[in-house]
């Protein structure tokens, strides 16, 4: 028999329902308004609780695109939408733009950056992941990678300031290092920034350059491991290989960075001159395990129960990048999109079913959509299990998943319509360069004096 809002019940994987005080609205907090942290708080419109997403950013944004704003494809508008937009609707929730710092859990409180506190009755923590770089943070401002839109924008200063460099250089070996971009990690994010960069400069400098030539360009994909796409089946890790390498990305695997310097990386014993350099070589997850006093897995994420929350902190769930959650294999879910907004979404319905005190759902499972990667124009990998696909059929498929991943409508049909231009012209609309960038949104970085390799 069901048990009123505010006692506390023994549900299945979850330990003890949460306990408030009884007659009083719940407090529901999300710390993080990324895919996992909004599919949770969309399900909770309108419930009978008072919900409170925290951010750092005022905006949510959809990842998996950021390539193409670094790449000029798209504007950071394009994919991104002011987080008390896309809740506005739902009158029982609110945002507060702020940086969370701990969590107190014997208090119940979320800290925060300027040492104040939220209290919660129910915590869900979607806080997301960083990108690791294996104990050189210091390389972080030379090789951004691409987890924000600041980042994106820092990478698109740098490639298209690196074009003009090289378009006023007189100096043939200038020319050429300015004209290299490196990209660390054979991952989709490197596998996509390669094809679109490779894209872009061949198509950019043969139509509107006039000093500097195609053939001049370089793009290298450095992967450590022995091949790219390393979750992906064999078959489609050889194919974007193959793929990459015939519009003249330089594919180096089994090829470990040893430094980053400005204007420069090292491989081994030798040094490549560059204009540019994106990393995307790892994540970690956010530091949020160290908040709960919790011990993380090697990347950082916090072991949760089959109803995706904490051993002994039933009222606190977590999700997405930030969750070792295991498959029905056994193995971890990945850092997709599309698993933490099914975990946002099944959490909801937890925390719906909590304050209503009704049962709880049966513990969470994820349904598989596919992986997939875009390599390039008419090129993409999905792998959907026993069923896989590759070349343009792949890449029809890739667009339509993503249109329809994106926010909104006012969404969809903008990125739809520049998809659209872009593959007819093959011309990138957000060719944006500062007058006078911040360091922090793209410093030219000087070029280094090495030889170019090879």
């Amino acid at each position: 028999m069901a048990q009123p809002a505010g006692t506390t019940e023994e549900t299945s994987g979850a330990g003890s329902a949460p306990v408030w005080t009884a007659g009083r609205r719940p407090r529901v907090v999300i710390i993080g308004g990324g895919f996992g942290g909004l599919a949770c708080a969309d399900g909770l419109g309108g419930i009978e609780a008072d919900v409170l997403i925290i951010d750092r950013r005022n905006h949510n944004l959809f990842q998996p695109l950021l390539y193409q704003v670094a790449t000029a494809a798209l504007s950071p508008a394009d994919i991104a939408e002011p987080i008390r937009k896309s809740v506005g609707r739902h009158r029982n929730i609110s945002v507060l733009l702020a940086e969370a710092t701990g969590i107190d859990t014997a208090a119940k409180a979320v800290l925060l950056e300027d040492a104040s506190r939220v209290p919660y009755d129910i915590l869900v923590i979607a806080t997301g992941s960083d990108y690791n770089y294996f104990g050189h943070d210091e390389w972080r401002q030379l090789a951004p990678g691409l987890k924000t839109l600041r980042e994106a924008r820092m990478i698109r200063q740098r490639l298209l300031s690196s074009f003009e460099r090289a378009e006023r250089s007189d100096d043939p070996l200038e020319r050429r290092a300015a004209l290299t971009t490196i990209i660390i990690g054979g991952g989709p994010t490197g596998v996509e920034m390669a094809g679109a960069v490779s894209e872009l400069g061949r198509y950019m400098i043969r139509r509107d350059f006039r000093r500097i030539h195609q053939d001049e360009m370089r793009v290298l994909l450095v992967e450590a491991g022995p091949r790219l796409l390393a979750a992906f089946p064999e078959e489609l890790s050889h194919y974007a290989e193959d793929y990459l390498r015939s519009i003249g990305v330089e594919v180096l695997v089994s090829e470990r960075v040893v430094a980053i310097e400005p204007g420069s990386v090292q491989m081994g014993d030798a040094h490549v001159a560059c204009g540019a350099v994106v990393w995307g070589a790892g994540i970690k997850a956010s530091p949020a395990a160290a908040w709960l006093g919790l011990g993380g897995d090697r990347i950082g994420r916090i072991p949760v129960t089959p109803a995706l929350n904490i051993e002994n902190h039933p009222e606190i769930f977590c999700l997405g990048d930030t969750a070792l959650a295991m498959g029905e294999d056994g193995q971890p879910l990945p850092a997709l999109a599309q698993v933490a907004k099914q975990q946002g979404q099944y959490v909801a319905s937890v925390i719906r079913d909590l304050t209503r005190g009704r049962a709880q759902p049966r513990p969470f499972r994820f349904h598989n959509r596919g992986n997939t990667a875009v390599i390039g124009r008419n090129a993409a990998v999905f792998d959907f299990g026993r069923f896989r696909l590759k070349g343009r059929p792949a890449w029809f498929l890739w667009a339509i998943v993503h249109v329809y991943l994106l926010i909104n409508f006012e969404k969809r049909v903008l990125v739809s319509i520049q998809w659209m231009f872009r593959y007819l012209t093959r011309q990138r609309g957000a060719r944006i360069i500062d007058e006078k960038p911040e360091f922090s949104e793209g410093e030219e970085v000087p070029l280094a004096s090495a030889a170019v390799r090879r």
